[in-house]
């Protein structure tokens, strides 16, 4: 941030101002770069994680950015199809918790029921390239790229909160957002699954973003480079999460209680019993 908003950072911006979208969505199109760069089966490709979680690559991704224009990304290969997505949180009194995520991918997935228990086969073959110099092109015995992305975050080695998004390749991008809201932004788990969102396709280079977020912002980001439209709810996924809160002075092993929210956009509530 300082880079990009010297003496500024995302939460004293906040999400009223256009530069906080725009910065939001252009560290998403390095992400998104490098995600479809490198992303691949790891037995048969090695994908270098050290290099890239790395600060000083971070460092170095922060001069691609131009705090007031908008930039075009540009790979080969779009995985912005429509899928069949759930997803699911749970915890139990014990402070276990779980973040799960399934899909068919395409609507009724390959087609083919499994014989004698009517769950169909997933279809997410068709997430292979077949760009012979991409480390993602189909090969027998070979995992395809996958958008499915169940989160956890973990705190002082203690589980925190689960971060599960629906939504093809929204997923990812929606849960940077939503962390954003909570970690950066304090919102509780409910409220950051209310809150607007944008989805950028990396190929097209079109950003959609909630009505209501366009009509606060999209003119000033259209008028920093960005190609705009707006949406409604069913383009950014749907949220599930649970939040752990220690009771305060409860020590290392905290007692307390959890929070809970679900994405109105969907089906699902929170529920505790």
């Amino acid at each position: 941030m300082p880079q990009w908003a010297p003496g500024e950072t995302l939460a004293s911006l906040g999400p009223t101002n256009a530069k906080y979208w725009h910065l939001m969505v252009e560290a998403k199109k390095l992400a998104y770069a490098d995600l479809y760069r490198y992303n691949a089966d790891p037995d048969f490709v090695a994908v270098p994680l050290g290099k890239l979680l790395s600060e000083p690559y971070a460092a170095s991704l922060c001069g691609k950015v131009d705090p007031r224009h908008a930039s075009t990304p540009g790979p080969e290969e779009d995985f912005t199809l429509p899928g069949d997505t759930i997803v699911l949180s749970a915890a139990d009194g014990d402070g276990n918790m779980v973040s799960w995520v399934n899909s068919n991918f395409g609507l009724f997935g390959s087609g083919i029921t499994v014989p004698g228990y009517g769950f169909v086969l997933h279809n997410r073959g068709a997430l292979f390239t077949l760009d012979p110099q991409s480390p993602n092109v189909i090969e027998p015995r070979k995992r395809p790229f996958n958008t499915l992305a169940a989160g956890f975050v973990m705190h002082g080695g203690e589980p925190l909160m689960t971060v599960t998004l629906m939504g093809g390749d929204m997923q990812a991008q929606g849960h940077a957002q939503w962390l954003v809201d909570v970690l950066d932004l304090g919102a509780n788990v409910q409220a950051a699954a209310d809150m607007a969102r944008f989805r950028h396709s990396q190929v097209s280079n079109v950003l959609s973003l909630e009505t209501p977020l366009y009509d606060l912002v999209g003119s000033q980001l259209a008028a920093m480079g960005h190609t705009v439209k707006s949406v409604n709810g069913e383009e950014v996924g749907g949220v599930q999460s649970i939040m752990f809160m220690a009771e305060p002075g409860s020590g290392a092993h905290a007692d307390g209680y959890y929070r809970a929210g679900s994405d109105f956009r969907k089906d699902g509530e929170a529920v505790g019993w």
